[in-house]
């Protein structure tokens, strides 16, 4: 596995990059050079339905990717999801490619041109596949899902054959196939170009690997040999409308437009198939700038959820530091990287999800892209540099002499390592390491520096999920991962936890140095307890706040009333009813006085809008005269306004 790297004006740029690894027998490696140039034509908008299933609102989606390349060195076998499957909702297994001869999807076995940096070869990934991995290697009976060899004549074998098997034993979990990835978007310009384009695209897709028309090869294959195993697809196009993807992507202004038609004429052509309703989800980049490149406001409608990829942000590309996060949650003051042009913005999570939520004007973007559809992205390898001094910060943004040295599971990449490569040193208190400002990890043996996840970084994300409304939570990849499971059980285990306290990025002022964790249990998160500012109680005691909705997700802060009382919910919740037990999330703010009585003809009773509240989408507020409802995720929009994320429900 390896994980290419792209700089450009100082800003990085970078997001995942599938590689593949396969054995010399089962490959034959070299170049295809094939020269491609479609024509670009003016986007047709399809007309569809919009995703039909809804994404889930509780914050606690869990979202995990297999690398169809784990079976090779890292010996990460699909029996090895079964423990964590229960766990999961979605399993999505990356990547294939798209036939550069006829712009379709296709099943080749020919691996990536050698490409360490993702920058040296732009045909790396012409014609590369790997249908050995997917359906022609044999699983002994010890590494299978179900204990059971795989035997001659069967239809297919591989990692095909034994997701069939754990999907048999997980009947909830889905599985979703993933098309492009780093290595393999160079053509998504070209099947996105045109009406026709897109709709020989998808129906290639459509009919391979939902219909299962793999080919024959290699003894296994045929029509229909694959069907079932699927559930959707995930797009991952890096990136539409930019140059900033792997060296040689093709590239159109049109992208953008074409992208959204692209989402909609997959959400068409699935919603025809009838039977069963088809996932479709995105991987979408992140920093304003390839966000900008996109419509926010509009592909959100044929996606079931889309996942931020929230890292990659900083690493060793920048081979001499400084040393950085790769995914910090809040920006810090003494954080010494550029701005991303042409804003005045830092690459963090939270600028990423507030521009496809809120938007970014200076960038551009129109936000609208639904909160409860938008997972956080969480990796689970490690980005590092080496010959880095202690400094004032043990090697926080100091300089270094080059990457970290690469290691073998992680195909000897430099400036990468897994969890499990590390955990001398992640598991090690004394060298673990904690930012109050970012929310952010990083680990530190007085030479190597690494930056990445840890189950006190993972919990004050989990929190930004449910303060924030979010899906829930993507991880990439389980490949990386401890055999232990660490961080795949803190991010399932914080998703299912309350949270204590919704108040926002921590103050930017201190410049107080970091200090070490005192061990490797996570610390309690350091942002209070209680909302920042105290909620206004309806004056005269009467019981103008919207009546509680068990169906509504409430943010901290959240006024309510319910059996005559006004409660204030402390975090994020839904579906818990107003009392003083359960989880403790609701504050008694004491009896309305008037809470039998019927209010009189054009009062507004839903409590007022305020600019310093987030209200996650379905909260109802009085504006103006009016009732308005939040269709998504916002804070500080008022309603009426130009960001159109507030329905006009009428005057009260």
């Amino acid at each position: 596995m390896q994980r290419a790297r792209l700089s450009t004006l100082g800003s990085v740029v970078t997001k995942r990059t599938a590689v593949v690894a396969a054995t010399a027998a089962a490959v034959v490696l070299g170049g295809l050079l094939v020269t491609t140039t479609a024509a670009q034509s003016s986007p047709v908008t399809a007309a569809v339905t919009p995703a039909a299933a809804s994404a889930a609102t509780s914050g606690g989606l869990k979202i995990a990717y297999y690398d169809q390349w784990s079976i090779y060195q890292n010996a990460y076998y699909p029996k090895n999801v079964d423990a964590q499957a229960n766990n999961l909702d979605y399993l999505i297994y990356d990547f294939e490619n798209i036939d550069p001869s006829n712009l379709s999807c296709f099943e080749a076995t020919k691996a990536s041109n050698p490409d360490p940096g993702g920058e040296t070869d732009p045909n790396a990934g012409d014609g590369a596949g790997d249908q050995f991995a997917d359906y022609q290697k044999s699983f002994g009976s010890d590494i299978s899902v179900d204990g059971t060899a795989d035997a001659f004549g069967m239809p297919i074998v591989g990692n095909f054959h034994q997701l069939q098997e754990l999907k048999k034993k997980h009947p909830n979990l889905k599985v979703v196939l993933s098309l492009g990835g780093w290595s393999y978007s160079k053509y998504f310009s070209d099947v996105a170009a045109t009406d026709a384009s897109r709709k020989k695209f998808v129906s290639s897709c459509i009919d391979m690997f939902i219909k299962g028309n793999i080919p024959a090869s290699g003894g296994y294959g045929g029509p229909g040999t694959a069907a079932g195993i699927f559930d959707g697809f995930d797009i991952d196009w890096e990136y539409p409308g930019s140059t900033t993807g792997h060296l040689g992507n093709h590239v159109s202004p049109n992208d953008t437009a074409n992208y959204t038609a692209l989402m909609a004429e997959f959400r068409g052509e699935l919603d025809a198939l009838g039977g069963k309703h088809y996932s479709l989800s995105a991987a979408l980049p992140g920093g304003q700038d390839k966000i900008a490149k996109i419509q926010t406001d509009k592909i959100g409608q044929y996606m079931d959820f889309a996942d931020a990829m929230t890292y990659d942000m900083h690493g060793a590309w920048d081979a001499t530091g400084p040393t950085n996060f790769q995914d910090p949650l809040y920006s810090s003051p003494n954080d010494p990287s550029g701005v991303i042009p042409p804003g005045t913005e830092k690459y963090t999570i939270d600028s990423v999800i507030k521009a496809y939520t809120a938007g970014d004007t200076p960038y551009g973007i129109p936000g609208g892209f639904p909160a409860n559809k938008l997972t956080l992205g969480i990796p689970f390898y490690y980005r590092g540099w080496t010959g880095v001094p202690a400094g004032s910060n043990h090697g926080l943004y100091q300089s270094a002499t080059g990457p970290s040295p690469g290691h073998t599971l992680s195909g000897n990449v430099p400036g990468v390592a897994m969890y499990k490569e590390l955990s001398g040193l992640v598991d090690n208190s004394a060298d673990t390491f904690w930012d109050p400002a970012t929310q952010s990890s990083w680990f530190y043996d007085g030479t190597n520096f690494y930056a990445g996840s840890s189950p006190q970084s993972i919990k004050a994300r989990t929190d930004y999920i449910h303060c924030n409304g979010l899906a829930g939570a993507m991880m990439f990849s389980l490949y990386d991962q401890d055999p232990g499971s660490t961080l795949f059980n803190a991010v399932s285990n914080g998703l299912a936890a309350s949270t204590s306290g919704c108040t926002g990025p921590p103050p930017t002022s201190p410049t107080t140095p970091t200090t070490p964790t005192s061990g490797t249990t996570p610390t309690t998160p350091t942002t209070p307890t209680t909302p920042s500012t105290t909620p206004t109680t309806p004056s005269g005691g009467s019981c103008s706040a919207a009546a509680w909705n068990a169906a509504t997700a409430y943010s901290g802060g959240a006024v309510v009333s319910y059996n005559g009382h006004t409660w204030t919910a402390k975090w994020w919740t839904q579906g818990e009813a107003p009392s003083t037990g359960g989880t403790g999330v609701w504050v008694d703010n004491g009896a309305c006085a008037q809470s039998t009585s019927t209010a009189p003809p054009g009062t507004c009773t839903a409590a007022a809008w305020n600019a310093a509240t987030a209200y996650v989408g379905n909260s109802v507020v009085s504006y103006g005269g009016h009732k308005w409802t939040a269709k998504w995720w916002t804070q500080g929009d008022t309603p009426g306004g130009a960001q159109a994320v507030w329905a006009d429900n009428g005057a009260c």
